[in-house]
């Protein structure tokens, strides 16, 4: 049977060189962030038992790991603290208490790796004996008297050199709240990526593993968004904007491409999203199972966060990326 047909799609599928040719959407290790995990101590390399291939590292070993994440190509990495419970109070004061952990460990980075852009988690919950992104009394979470607390945080890891600052937090005017802080203190160039879109989500439960940081009783509903609204996400999004957020985030990813989307086609702003650590560990069970291939469903994953509009993807899978493209 002879038939003509007008056109062909698979004519630009035809060879790997053509392929590239046709390629819509692209990913390189400079649209990735890595999270990381510090810890107390020394010689530490802890993996977390939920994420397989992520550590718990304590600043020596950190910085030895930073060596090689930047020598791969990475520039810009997420710092997460974890500290232990006798660490921890009602106020979150060792978030912002000179000699601290963290913000040690972030100007011995700075100084060690000066070119790598430093960003940095500004929530109470790593730092709360209560375990919640705010501060509680009577087990309410309380929003303004929340915003004092992350200021002086804001403003203690811009004094210690973070580059960008990310409230995960989703109280009420937080964004506008710590910009002010930042620049009364001089410091207009820290930039802010807010969490401007965070849900309250099942796929955080690795992460709270590797901060032990929890909430002690409750969730966290009555202030990470509902999964069913997306245009809530709007009014979140326009909120940090006209506060002042230099980058707006969404976390999730993977089950939020649709408000990826949304974002990137309603704010001029670089979108991020947190690809999160559920969403790392179930590619990862999965791989170590045998029923997919790892790397190719990391490629294709990163890519659909890319394709839904983000700019930026704060992925564990960072490293992991790099490696295949060195």
């Amino acid at each position: 049977m002879s038939y003509s047909i007008p056109r062909r799609p698979r004519r630009n599928r035809q060879s790997a060189a053509i392929r590239a040719l046709a390629q819509e959407t692209t990913l390189s290790v400079n649209d990735l962030i890595y999270p990381m995990f510090i810890v107390e101590g020394s010689g530490v390399r802890s993996e977390v038992k939920s994420m397989p291939g992520i550590y718990r590292h304590s600043l020596d070993t950190l910085l030895e790991e930073l060596k090689e994440v930047t020598d791969l190509g990475i520039k810009c990495i997420d710092l997460f603290p974890n500290y232990p419970e006798d660490k921890k109070d009602k106020y979150a004061t060792e978030s912002y208490r000179e000699g601290t952990l963290y913000l040690d460990a972030l100007k011995t980075i700075k100084d060690k790796f000066p070119d790598l852009a430093l960003m940095t988690d500004v929530a109470m919950d790593p730092y709360s004996s209560d375990g919640h992104d705010g501060l509680v009394e009577n087990g309410k979470i309380l929003n303004d008297e929340t915003l004092d607390i992350l200021a002086k945080m804001a403003v203690a890891q811009a004094r210690a050199g973070a580059d960008i600052l990310g409230p995960s937090d989703m109280m009420d005017g937080r964004v506008g709240f710590i910009r002010e802080a930042l620049d009364a203190e001089g410091f207009t160039d820290v930039s802010i990526m807010s969490y401007s879109v965070k849900y309250a989500s099942a796929f955080y439960g690795p992460f709270r593993d590797a901060l032990d940081s929890a909430p002690r009783f409750g969730d966290k509903k009555t202030y990470q968004m509902n999964p069913a609204n997306v245009r809530e996400a709007l009014i979140e999004a326009e909120l940090d904007y006209q506060e002042g957020a230099d980058f707006l985030m969404v976390k999730p990813a993977l089950a939020y491409l649709d408000v990826i989307k949304t974002l990137n086609q309603n704010f001029d702003l670089p979108i991020a999203a947190y690809n999160v650590s559920g969403e790392y560990a179930m590619i990862k069970a999965a791989a170590q199972n045998g029923w997919l291939d790892g790397d190719r469903a990391m490629l294709e994953t990163l890519m659909s966060i890319r394709r839904a509009g983000a700019k930026i993807i704060l992925t564990y899978f960072a490293k992991e990326f790099a490696l295949l493209q060195a």
